[in-house]
């Protein structure tokens, strides 16, 4: 397991390096500026749009606005929004808050750009299944236009997206999501993670099975229910805390531009890491210039490409801007980041240096020498947490000399439990000695973020953030399946699917294996694994097709401006739009 956490590292540091963030706001300022801030036509024309005054039954396409936008969301609102922001704020401080913000209104011109590419040229041969994403941007913008030798090379750089996309797939939007929900049931209700997974695996094969319009109707249902419940719990611990709120914002910004220094559980961030760590966190969570939401939104009712484009310059503010926001000011408003330890551990304990250079903590293992946790938690199997400990070397990600000493609770193998206390890595432990014996629960993702909700309100975040996770893997879960799909489509035919959907439901039981993962750089290494490759396959596809989608924004905005454009009609009841009624 260490040397494929070292080969991860490498790797994760290859795709996330210097250059793909200078890549990625540079392409989000391009879009924005060329397009004449399309994102103003998001907040604005695309709401009319999601309203359903466009909404046309004779329009190709299987599902309405409202249903691509929902199936979109069900992809990108998930557990980057509860477990990815808790990691970008565990891990960068405040500041990374800041740069989310930055990525997610840069975001809505790229999603605009790639989703009106996409609807371009979209496969509607079959109406009740259409096809799209970069895969086909590429094949028939490229490759079909030009002809020829175009035509392989188009469809080979297809199946390179294809071929990240399925890693995503099964990375982000399947192991990150079933993880954070098997681990914030196990840290409240002790529940076998395993357990958790199989559920997980057993709704989503059903739900996958009915194909995109189940997935539309499962996630137009869905989608509005989860958001709105998330941000109602999170405004009402805003509203408790608000008297701290203007202090934080002031906060975010200042750190944005400066290293956080160390302050209980947290170990410390330099300026630059809070950027990358905010950029990976944000991109994750809402996908833009991923490739992935323009493969739901190319199964849209319209004849305007431009339409579905601006309805998805909508997603990562609303990802973004609204939901990833809520989650780390509630993080932050109770210092949850930085909170003090449960407690000191009251054995006898001592970091010492092993055989293999490896600084490790020998003592007592008993459970009865943690600190007791605030009712109604107790220490459950599997339950991890760690010391801090100073060693001489100074972190290039943490500007500080401080680390954490992991230790977890474990079956004894006689029906009780011990201590099984972890190592630092010998590169990072010269002269290590622990700072005091305090224990600090080791909470990553989800559940940091339910005990950010537990200190604001006692109960809140076991029992709606735990709900939440849920609800929102579930949506992740069925959107990502659907991503896979077309993936697997494009490169092998539809005699591949069944297969597919197999291995999918299986990839969700593995993960909740016990120890499959238990640390949050392991955590976030599996999402920026998944982000980082269909970047490096999707950006240059949408740099080089770009053009295009000005020429059809300039176009669209035009004849609506000059009247020539059929006007918006009457918006139909809100209840039918969601049920897509208003296309049947």
């Amino acid at each position: 397991m260490d040397t494929y956490n070292r080969v991860m590292d490498l790797v994760i540091g290859a795709l996330w390096s210097t250059p793909t963030f200078f890549v990625l706001l540079g392409t989000g300022v391009l879009f924005t500026v060329w397009s004449k801030f399309i994102q103003y036509r998001a907040l604005t024309h695309g709401v009319k749009v999601l309203r359903g005054a466009y909404d046309d039954k004779d329009d190709p396409g299987a599902i309405n606005h409202f249903q691509a936008l929902s199936a979109a969301l069900s992809g990108t609102v998930g557990l980057g929004n509860i477990g990815g922001v808790a990691l970008a704020i565990g891990i960068g401080g405040p500041g990374a808050l800041f740069w989310m913000w930055v990525t997610g209104f840069l975001g809505m011109a790229i999603k605009a750009v790639e989703v009106t590419l996409a609807m371009i040229y979209r496969d509607t041969s079959d109406p009740d299944n259409p096809h799209g994403g970069a895969m086909y941007v590429i094949k028939r913008g490229f490759g079909d236009r030009v002809g020829g030798w175009a035509r392989p090379v188009a469809w080979s750089i297809g199946a390179v997206f294809c071929v990240t996309l399925l890693v995503s797939t099964m990375t982000g939007g399947n192991m990150f999501q079933a993880w954070n929900v098997a681990s914030i049931t196990n840290t409240y209700f002790g529940v076998p993670t395993v357990f958790t997974g199989v559920v997980l695996a057993m709704i989503t094969g059903v739900v996958i099975i009915g194909g995109i319009k189940r997935i539309g109707d499962v996630a137009g249902r869905l989608v509005p229910f989860m958001c709105g419940l998330y941000l109602l719990a999170g405004v009402v611990v805003l509203i408790v805390k608000a008297a701290d709120v203007p202090a934080l914002l002031a906060l975010v910004v200042r750190e944005a531009f400066s290293p956080t220094e160390a302050a209980g559980s947290f170990i410390g961030a330099t300026a630059w890491f809070g950027l990358t760590t905010g950029l990976r966190r944000a991109l994750f969570s809402n996908e833009a210039g991923q490739g992935t939401s323009p493969i739901a939104h190319s199964a849209a009712k319209t004849d305007e490409p431009v339409r579905e484009g601006v309805v998805a310059g909508l997603e990562p503010f609303i990802d973004t801007c609204l939901v990833c926001t809520l989650t780390a000011l509630v993080i932050l408003v109770t210092g949850t980041w930085n909170r003090e330890a449960a407690g000191d551990f009251g054995g006898e304990i001592a970091l010492v240096e092993g055989e293999s250079g490896a600084f490790e903590i020998r003592g007592d293992t008993a459970p009865e020498h943690l600190p007791e946790l605030p009712a109604p938690d107790v220490w459950t199997a599997g339950n991890a947490f760690f010391l801090v400990a100073e060693v001489e070397e100074t972190s290039g990600d943490t500007g500080s000399n401080l680390v954490r000493v992991p230790g977890a609770l474990v079956d004894d193998g006689e029906g009780g439990l011990r201590i099984a206390w972890g190592s630092l890595p010998a590169e990072a432990a010269d002269g290590a000695t622990l700072v005091g014996k305090g224990v600090y629960r080791d909470l990553v993702g989800a559940a940091l973020t339910g005990l950010a909700y537990d200190r604001a309100i006692p109960g809140l975040g076991k029992w709606l953030v735990t709900a939440a996770c849920w609800l929102f893997a579930i949506s992740t879960l069925i959107s990502w399946a659907y991503y896979g799909e077309q993936g697997v489509i494009y490169l092998f035919g539809d005699r591949a699917v069944t297969a597919y959907k197999l291995v999918f439901c299986l990839a969700t039981v593995v993960v909740t294996l016990p120890d499959f993962i238990r640390t949050d750089t392991q955590l976030g290494n599996l999402a920026d694994l998944g982000t980082g490759v269909m970047l490096v396959a999707n950006v240059p596809i949408i740099l080089a097709m770009g053009y295009q989608a000005m020429n059809a924004f300039s176009d669209y905005f035009a004849r609506m401006r000059s009247g020539s454009m059929a006007p918006p009609r009457k918006t139909p009841p809100f209840t039918d739009v969601v049920e897509g009624r208003d296309v049947e």
